[in-house]
């Protein structure tokens, strides 16, 4: 499939009004320092420890809290735009994971969206629908040259509900087509929904599609679906199993916490195994394992594949192999000596996806962790930012463990009905095992993001002095690939402290934090800081944070913005690097190779088309930092409606 050498350009720049100054600054930046491509050397200090400090001054109101734990009063009509009254989140009641951020304020406050302000917000290289509510990734697979994404779509609104199965193709996981509804709520196993599931690609060319239906009686229900012509490439037409459904909820086990089915793998008896999600004595979450020979009838297994208590519902599970040393990924039925497994749940309960590596036993079907202090739901995430409902699939084709995650909303379902669209997938990642540490998965953007790289600008050895801030003369700043190494120079006595993520970029130590201000105006009255904090613990060991601040990434006070972030391994030999993506209202932000990952999902209202601008920043107090960068321009990404022909 061939692609026009050149997309259509971002909208044309809007006139913006003059930019409000930060409290107790002046009410000019100055103009960013011109830089030479490549610079060898380089030492501007742009901004005072006076800066710095007024940031604490408004941040320190920000609310970094967890959503407000639902009630039991769901409101399950579509609110009016003017309407902030609380209430339960939508889907809570259906019995899935939350679907919307309730108003935090009862007082109607709202801010003033514009047109233009919501247009920025569409991404111009992740996918999303042309329009409404999408959420979880459903079955991807790779199939006769094109891979297909299906995800949970209200055709209606741009709120939770209705689910049907949208579905999209690509050549290359960057570039889609649009295709019609693969399965809509038609039946009474899935009158409530079409909901999560996973596709298994048998060895004789069928492919088996379970997914979750909600019943007539709000029974969650396991179905199965496949493709009604296999020499289809595109896979449009789908039937779904006349004795449907193939799995209910077993003895024990509630009717509404039975969902998401994982891919099959084949077990050394021949046989097919899914595990699925659920929870027991209501805190404890469990993954069930039902084995098959042909898909339609199954046998639960004794026992769990795996349990852990206090962590409440696991929905989406997922269960893959990984090589312990290599460079490729594995099919989903590979085990052996030399390979480890991924167990991931997301937690209904926390609204996070949590993964471990462990050992799997192919005769007793259990898994077993590593690290039992590091287990699913108590220890590592797949991505600590705003990411849920992550799936995988084995792309056979380049031989590779590819992962999607949905990127929610953290503005008002109100918002969401004025713009008319709700929720974006992150760009696909590649998942290896990280053998250097041993003890976490790397992940990192499909080659393919490459292909969308325009004009480079390097900038070498920048160097940013304690309290400052250094512009990148880059231009327009909102569809980025950025990639920068930190060397830090030791210019005072550092002190043993503890300090995290939580107290964002303002929150000064003796070595931290340092980075970038990505999706910044000029006068830096809103900015998203992704940056490192290495700490001197108490215990005597050098921690290194790897965070995300989105408290004053927009002046709406609607948006729910929080810090994220979390502890990333780095070794000795290692300098600090990080790549980021950034596209209008998304940052994909990966540490050390992909070893911690940070998804954010922002509202500016001042650093959108045009003023969008890229800054560095230190804000330690013991420390100069130099910056090494390579930073690209993206293009947009084609994603369209297939052209189908009208033969008559």
């Amino acid at each position: 499939m061939d692609y026009p050498s050149s997309i259509v350009a971002e909208a044309s720049n809007t006139e913006h009004a003059p930019y409000t100054p930060l409290q107790g600054q002046p009410s000019t930046v100055g103009p960013p320092t011109k830089l030479r491509r490549p610079l060898k050397v380089f030492s501007v200090t742009f901004a005072s420890v006076i800066f710095l400090l007024s940031l604490v001054t408004l941040i320190i109101n920000q609310s970094r809290e967890p959503l407000p734990t639902p009630n039991k009063n769901p409101s399950p009509s579509t609110p009016k735009a003017t309407s902030f009254a609380k209430r339960e989140p939508r889907g809570v009641a259906e019995g899935v994971s939350a679907k919307s951020n309730p108003s935090f304020f009862s007082d109607g406050v709202s801010y003033n969206w514009t047109n233009a302000m919501l247009a920025w917000q569409r991404t111009a290289y992740h996918f999303q629908p042309q329009r409404n509510w999408m959420n979880d990734p459903d079955g991807p697979l790779f199939y006769m040259g094109w891979y297909h994404l299906f995800y949970q779509y209200n055709p209606d609104s741009a709120v939770w509900g209705n689910i049907t199965w949208g579905h999209a193709v690509s050549r290359d996981l960057i570039h889609w087509f649009y295709l019609p509804f693969a399965m809509v709520p038609d039946q009474w196993y899935d009158t409530n929904g079409v909901w999560t599931g996973s596709a298994t690609l048998l060895p004789d060319g069928q492919i088996m599609m379970l997914y979750t239906g909600d019943t007539n009686d709000s029974v969650q229900v396991q179905n199965l679906a496949y493709p009604a012509n296999l020499s289809d490439p595109l896979l449009i037409d789908w039937i779904k199993y006349p004795g449907n459904p193939v799995l209910v909820p077993p003895t024990g086990i509630e009717t509404d916490e039975f969902r998401d089915p994982t891919t099959g793998w084949v077990g050394p008896d021949g046989k097919w195994r899914i595990t699925i999600g659920s929870r027991i004595n209501e805190t404890i979450g469990v993954s069930l394992v039902y084995q098959t020979t042909n898909f339609t009838t199954y046998e639960l297994l004794e026992g769990f594949l795996h349990a852990v208590p206090g962590t409440g519902m696991w929905e989406c599970v997922d269960f893959y192999p990984v090589a312990i040393n290599g460079s490729q990924g594995l099919d989903t039925s590979a085990n052996g000596p030399d390979i480890k497994h991924v167990l991931k749940a997301s937690l209904d309960n926390t609204k996070v996806d949590y993964y471990a590596l462990g050992t799997y036993d192919p005769v007793t079907d259990r898994w077993t962790p590593d690290n039992p202090k590091e287990d699913v739901g108590i220890g590592l995430r797949v991505d600590y930012g705003r990411y849920y409902a992550s799936k995988t699939f084995y792309d056979q084709y380049k031989k590779r463990r590819i992962l999607w995650g949905w990127i929610n909303e953290t503005d008002t379902e109100e918002d969401d009905l004025e713009k008319g669209w709700a929720s974006v997938q992150t760009i696909p990642r590649a998942v290896l095992f990280d053998n250097k540490t041993g003890t976490n998965l790397l992940q990192w953007p499909v080659e393919e993001i490459e292909s969308l790289r325009l004009n480079s600008t390097d900038f070498e050895e920048v160097l940013v002095e304690p309290g400052s801030v250094v512009p990148l003369d880059i231009g327009m700043a909102a569809q980025l690939d950025i990639f920068v190494e930190f060397e830090t120079e030791l210019i005072s006595d550092s002190v043993v402290e503890e300090y995290g993520c939580s107290g964002g970029a303002v929150d000064r130590s003796s070595l931290g934090p340092f980075g970038i201000l990505a999706i910044a105006d000029q006068t830096l009255s809103e900015l998203t800081p992704v940056f490192f904090r290495p700490v001197n613990s108490t215990d005597g060991t050098l921690k290194t944070y790897f965070c995300a601040d989105e408290t004053r990434s927009s002046k709406a006070l609607d948006v729910f913005k929080q810090v994220y972030g979390s502890t990333v391994p780095v070794l000795e030999d290692e300098k600090l690097g990080m790549r980021v993506l950034v596209d209008h209202s998304i940052v994909e932000s990966f540490a050390q190779g992909g070893r911690t990952v940070i998804t954010s999902r922002i509202y500016p209202t001042e650093a959108i088309y045009g003023a969008a601008r890229l800054f560095l920043f230190n804000n330690a107090t013991s420390v100069n930092v130099k910056a090494t960068l390579k930073i690209w321009e993206l293009n947009s990404a084609f994603i369209r409606p297939f052209p189908f022909v009208d033969s008559n």
